[in-house]
């Protein structure tokens, strides 16, 4: 792919600008990946299959020329703008960036957050032949064709709900310290009245916690002899949202381009 070629898929007009910013990135479930134009140039740049594996080097070869790109455009507008890259003090931005990203850790949603990595993690580590025998027992149920059972739904709902605790496991933890990084720097640099990227990205954060709070409920509801450990993921994952929201009083509000306009 040329860099034409990205100008292209972005001015696309079917496209909608900035869509890809505040999303949870799980292009399977979207509605709207014929209009982002981050989904195109995936789809166009990685067209083979191998292309996708991160363990192919392939992959990292096509992930180079879509940096080597991206500097170039980089580049190329700075020098429309008058703007000299060499010049600029980069160790000064880096003890800056450095000293943010101590104190975004330090906030009680961003620890919180990844806590809630290790706990989903240690969960499905005990809870492994738990979910198994749960499995095995749907599936006899299904081959003894008992009445009034669907045991084949049961199965589906319990994979689709093992899917979204390991799709946001990690991504509420990326979003939370994004956001409260954000929030930091826009206290030092204010925006006045444009919306604040930290709002968006605590945005996708509570989306992200509110999917699994819900996955971890129907979770609870198929398997209701484990209900200490189950409560337990669930209280700290209302009380991340709720600290969450405190911290971020107007994410909820926050516009996302595509998702949240009518």
């Amino acid at each position: 792919m040329k860099k034409k070629d990205i100008f292209k898929v972005v001015n696309d007009p079917r496209m909608i600008p900035g869509i890809y910013n505040y999303c949870d990135r799980w292009c399977e479930r979207c509605e709207f990946t014929q209009q982002c134009a981050n989904f195109a140039i995936s789809e166009e740049h990685f067209s083979d299959k191998e292309e996708l594996d991160i363990t192919n080097k392939r992959f990292w070869e096509k992930l180079g020329e879509i940096f080597q790109i991206t500097m170039e455009m980089v580049q190329e507008s700075a020098k429309e703008q008058g703007i000299d890259l060499d010049a600029i003090d980069t160790e000064a931005i880096e003890k800056f960036e450095k000293k943010i990203d101590e104190k975004a850790a330090n906030l009680k949603c961003s620890y919180m957050s990844k806590d809630y990595i290790e706990l989903v993690k240690n969960w499905f580590e005990l809870s492994e032949d738990i979910l198994n025998e749960k499995l095995e027992e749907l599936q006899k149920i299904e081959e003894l064709g008992l009445p009034d059972s669907s045991p084949v739904q049961v199965i589906e709902d319990l994979n689709d709900i093992i899917e979204v605790i390991h799709w946001y496991q990690y991504q509420i933890q990326v979003k939370t310290m994004r956001a409260s990084r954000g929030k930091l720097e826009e206290e030092h640099e204010p925006l006045d009245d444009f919306p604040k990227d930290s709002d968006g990205s605590a945005k996708v954060a509570l989306i992200g916690i509110d999917r699994s709070i819900a996955a971890w409920g129907k979770m609870l509801s198929y398997l209701p002899d484990h209900e200490d450990e189950l409560l337990k993921i669930l209280v700290h994952l209302e009380r991340l949202r709720r600290i969450t929201e405190a911290e971020f009083p107007d994410a909820r509000a926050f516009v996302r381009a595509g998702f949240d306009e009518k």
